[in-house]
């Protein structure tokens, strides 16, 4: 689902710091919601939940939970790094080229 991807991406930009779920539910809604397929942020919200919650029980799992109820990506596990590549090649290749000088001739 689309949720999903937007939620290891946020989690794999932030870093070891983490996010809260609301923090997390929030940057979900704003990435997902539009003027024509509006989305409800309590339904987010409450999906964005029950996904950290789902992949942080397993100690080898992509999401891990700190102490404070902070979910951050489990550095430990190789899906994660191997996440974290994929991540970073594809930002890479949407890196902006720089553009074209321009050689027009000026009206003055």
């Amino acid at each position: 689902m689309v949720y999903d991807k937007e939620i290891l991406r946020i989690l794999t930009e932030v870093g070891s710091r983490g996010l809260s779920v609301a923090k997390i539910a929030r940057h979900v809604h704003h990435a997902c919601n539009s003027l024509f397929v509006p989305i409800d942020y309590d339904d987010v919200h409450r999906y964005v939940a029950q996904f950290l919650l789902r992949n942080s029980k397993n100690p080898d799992s992509i999401i891990e939970k700190t102490d404070r109820g902070i979910y951050r990506m489990n550095l430990k596990s190789q899906e994660t790094q191997q996440l974290m590549l994929q991540f970073a090649a594809h930002d890479e290749d949407t890196v902006q080229e720089t553009p074209a000088e321009d050689l027009s001739l000026s009206l003055f």
